[in-house]
């Protein structure tokens, strides 16, 4: 009978299992770009996204993320402006690429292009208003755009932050500082006593 009730709540609680075929570039990218995910683990200056299981966050500089998964180095730029003033990618399929497709998800356009460079392989992957650059290895790339996808259809930008931050009075307020300058006249609390011996 106990068997029955948990059998009964786990199909009545909605969980669901969804595998994907990581043996297709097109199936990664639909499937998981195709999902509402509102997952976070990483903040940036107004901006979030997930790192999945296995990638670690290295660094960041201004919008540009370091991120690292098994001996790969993936490069993650965040393209606030062209998100705050609703600017789109523009992108022509490359037919001497190893790989080249215009993705439309969501009404969001994507593209992914993957290049032969020195026997290695250059991935760049663009989605919502973000771009990852990998160079691997043939073995990694399923690997590589599978957490890219996961990483790109996460990324969710906080309108408040965006809009200070490209403030024009926000971005003009510089002070100038000088440390050995003092602001405050000086005193004679502390004098030499040339007579003390």
């Amino acid at each position: 009978m106990k068997k029955i009730i948990l059998v009964m709540i786990l199909l009545l609680s909605g969980c669901s299992v969804v595998r994907i075929d990581t043996s297709n570039i097109d199936n990664i990218v639909d499937i998981v770009l195709s999902k509402n995910n509102d997952l976070y683990n990483h903040v940036g200056k107004g901006y979030k996204y997930y790192v999945p299981r296995g990638v670690s966050y290295i660094d960041s500089t201004g919008h540009n993320d370091t991120l690292y998964s098994n001996g790969n180095y993936y490069y993650l730029y965040i393209d606030i402006v062209s998100y705050y003033y609703n600017k789109e990618t523009i992108y022509k399929n490359n037919d001497n690429a190893y790989y080249s497709k215009i993705f439309d998800i969501n009404g969001k356009k994507a593209y992914l292009e993957i290049n032969e460079v020195n026997s290695r392989y250059l991935i760049q992957f663009s989605y919502n208003y973000s771009k990852i650059e990998v160079i691997c290895d043939y073995k990694d790339i399923n690997d590589i755009v599978l957490n890219s996808s996961y990483i790109l259809s996460t990324v969710k930008f906080n309108n408040n932050v965006i809009k200070t931050m490209l403030d024009s009075e926000f971005l003009v307020n510089d002070l100038e500082y000088n440390e050995f300058e003092s602001k405050n006249p000086t005193s004679d609390f502390l004098k030499f006593d040339s007579e003390v011996e």
